[in-house]
């Protein structure tokens, strides 16, 4: 089976080119009264609540409660004060690790 091969004269049909007028068609931009529309916000009730009472004081530790307590309260905050709240929570969190890693 052979393959055809280009057309007679070693030429080949021009492609066709852009619109004659030199402009082309305009894209649509954004709204005209300049603002978007809102982007959707959480769910309500999207935020998870404290952790349930397991009951059993003897497995908690203090500071981890305590971390796990200023992250609930910084939910009520404005997301500019949240930061400071998860990064002390934070701090908190990997210094009880590393002294639970240590014993």
């Amino acid at each position: 089976m052979s393959r055809p091969g280009p057309p007679p004269g070693g030429s080949f049909p021009a492609r066709p080119g852009p619109p004659a007028s030199g402009s082309f068609p305009a894209r649509p931009g954004p709204p005209a009264s300049g603002s978007f529309a809102a982007r959707p916000g959480p769910a309500v009730g999207a935020r998870p609540g404290p952790p349930p009472d397991l009951g059993d004081d003897e497995t908690r530790h203090p500071a981890v409660d305590a971390a796990v307590q200023s992250l609930a309260n910084a939910a009520t905050l404005a997301p500019a004060d949240q930061i400071a709240q998860y990064e002390a929570a934070y701090e908190t969190l990997r210094e009880t690790l590393a002294t639970i890693d240590q014993t």
